[in-house]
């Protein structure tokens, strides 16, 4: 199956908002993709982000095969 690249922007306690880039399924939904985006941010140094999911945003920005992680 192809996987579609997308960015996840995450907002922060910090005021800041941080992207991650994620693989997955082109028909992953977006709750998987904002989970697994928040997964990678909870496990870094950086400051926690809110677990809201209606406050990320989520854009398509390429296809690539066989990439299963962020």
């Amino acid at each position: 199956m192809e996987s579609a690249s997308r960015l996840v922007t995450l907002p922060a306690i910090d005021g800041r908002q941080y992207v991650y880039r994620v693989y997955a399924p082109e028909d992953a939904p977006p709750a998987d993709l904002y989970r697994q985006a928040w997964r990678c941010h909870d496990e870094g140094p950086f400051p926690p982000a809110r677990d809201v999911f209606d406050q990320a945003a989520i854009r398509r920005v390429g296809h690539r095969p066989d990439l299963r992680t962020c």
